[in-house]
């Protein structure tokens, strides 16, 4: 799963940057809530989060160029 996202290009980051934020908010409602099947889940969704902002910064910092 971490190398997946390096091939991607810099709009689909940001898809699914946003994409994981989404579930990311889900899955913080429902560990209030105390629903939440998966706990860590919530742990790696965050940290997939993380390397999307990097790889994204990346690009803007001109480090990635874009295919």
């Amino acid at each position: 799963m971490k190398n997946s996202f390096a091939k991607l290009s810099y709009n689909e980051l940001v898809a699914k940057r946003d994409e994981l934020r989404k579930s990311y908010l889900n899955m913080r409602m429902e560990k209030v809530l105390g629903h939440v099947e998966n706990p860590l889940q919530v742990r790696n969704i965050r940290r997939q989060i993380a390397r999307l902002n990097t790889l994204i910064h990346e690009y803007t910092l001109g480090i990635r160029k874009a295919n």
